[in-house]
């Protein structure tokens, strides 16, 4: 015989055991009424909550509110060190209002709705994007569907959603400066995919950059992925399609590893026959051989500011699409150096 469960606690016993009227003890168990409650009132009812081992009853919320107090978030490669900074500050901001959020890698775009599909069944609040592709008809069918959705990381180069993004074309005028800085004239550009608005923002980067120190363009290789074996790949065909550059500047820090590689196979030193530049600093690139320089973006607080713009909207505190545009810093470290004049 199966042993009786013990029946569940309820806003009503968490009241009885702690002396606190009903209605405060609700609006202190609730994240968005909370801040009403002293902080004296507030300790007492979450202890005994946790002592009596009261779990908030999710369904009845939702169909009182109208809200389930979840947000989807949906990333193209969870294996990317980008993402679990954008994570973290995306679930910070979340578990401040007492929010879950549900992640899905989404590698192949053709699974984008199929999965926002089974994140609308599940009754999301809304949605924060690190996926969209240029003129991406994504984001159209979240906006006709009503779903609240901030994007990250990509902005939406038509303005139909709000965005949390670095400042890619400054990221590489950063690098292209410090190269010039020394000495580098001859300088490529493994770019990013072309049908991802980073991609395309960077190139401009480096191209315009190049313009106003009076270089000649770029020339430009672009890698199919942001993965390492695309680096390996774009750096092949730049080596194999003319004169070696003096420098790199590569669309990320992945990329760049691959062209380490490829730069190693064929006997080349980094930074003496060549240098080479990243974007994100990622974990460990500067444990690499060389060190990594790269360019450093607030990635935690990218996904922070998003998840911030995503509540603001749910509450409806902004309803129009904006930007915020965060600022990336340049890190030398030893896989830059001057020109070799020989």
């Amino acid at each position: 015989m199966k042993p009786a469960k013990a029946p569940k606690v309820t806003i009503r016993d968490v009241a009885t055991a702690s002396g606190v009227h009903f209605s405060t003890v609700s609006r202190a168990l609730d994240p968005a009424r909370r801040k009403r409650i002293s902080k004296e009132v507030l300790e007492l009812v979450e202890e005994t909550a946790r002592r009596l081992g009261y779990q908030p009853n999710r369904a009845a919320s939702a169909l009182r509110t109208g809200r389930t107090h979840t947000i989807g978030v949906l990333v193209p490669d969870i294996t990317n060190p980008v993402f679990p900074p954008i994570l973290q500050g995306i679930e910070a901001s979340a578990a401040a209002r007492g929010y879950f959020v549900f992640v899905a890698n989404v590698g192949d775009p053709q699974l984008a709705r199929p999965i926002l599909a089974r994140m609308q069944a599940q009754q999301i609040d809304g949605l924060v994007m690190a996926i969209a592709l240029r003129d991406d008809p994504l984001i159209d069918f979240v906006r006709d569907n009503g779903l609240h959705a901030v994007m990250v990381n990509r902005a939406d180069e038509s303005g139909r959603l709000p965005a949390a993004v670095s400042d890619d074309r400054l990221a590489m005028k950063l690098a292209v400066d410090h190269l010039a800085a020394l000495g580098h004239r001859r300088i490529a550009h493994l770019a990013g995919p072309q049908n991802v608005p980073t991609g395309v923002g960077r190139r401009q980067g480096v191209e315009q950059a190049m313009h106003d120190h009076r270089m000649k363009p770029p020339r430009v290789v672009e890698c199919e992925s942001y993965s390492r074996e695309a680096g390996q790949q774009a750096m092949r065909t730049l080596l194999a399609s003319g004169p070696r550059p003096e420098a790199v500047v590569c669309c990320n820090d992945l990329v760049a590893l691959g062209a380490y590689d490829v730069l190693r196979e064929a006997g080349l030193r980094v930074p003496e026959d060549i240098s080479v530049t990243g974007h994100n600093d990622m974990p460990l690139v500067d444990m690499v051989d060389p060190p990594l320089t790269t360019i450093r973006l607030p990635h935690r607080e990218l996904g922070w500011r998003a998840a911030e713009m995503l509540f603001d909207e749910i509450e409806g505190k902004s309803l129009s699409a904006s930007t915020v545009v965060l600022r990336p810093e340049l890190v030398v470290r030893a896989s830059t150096a001057a020109r070799n004049a020989s």
